[in-house]
């Protein structure tokens, strides 16, 4: 987490395959607060757009439908989305996010007046 928040050259960090749990994509989810120069990092299979969850590259929403993505994505996700206020709605069914990884992300958006987020289905496998 240190080199991560340190980095002013790491664009890309693919940590797939690391079985990094929650503590640990906390751990990330703090270091990404001081780098604004990553802008895609994978944790469970797919390459999150930092920017777009950051708001640094504004949209208004956000399809990872079936991405399956873990609760180390969704600990990432919930750090980097709280602060977005351009970031209206996020589809997230059909990923692997566990009750942990939900509640992170609903606690991130929650009091958010017409925020639109679809979380409810999760993958099987």
């Amino acid at each position: 987490a240190e080199y991560v928040s340190g980095s002013e050259v790491l664009k890309s960090l693919d940590l797939y395959g690391n079985n990094i749990r929650a503590e640990g994509a906390a751990a990330i989810a703090e270091g990404l607060r001081g780098n604004g120069v990553l802008t895609k990092l994978n944790l469970d299979g797919h390459a999150l757009e930092l920017p777009k969850l950051r708001g640094t590259d504004p949209v208004a929403s956000l399809d990872l439908s079936g991405k399956h993505l873990g609760p180390a994505s969704a600990v990432v996700i919930a750090s980097l989305i709280e602060g977005n206020a351009v970031l209206k709605s996020i589809d997230l069914r059909w990923n692997k996010l566990g009750d942990e990884g939900k509640g992170v992300i609903r606690e991130a958006v929650i009091g958010r007046v017409g925020f639109e987020l679809e979380i409810g289905v999760s993958a099987r496998n």
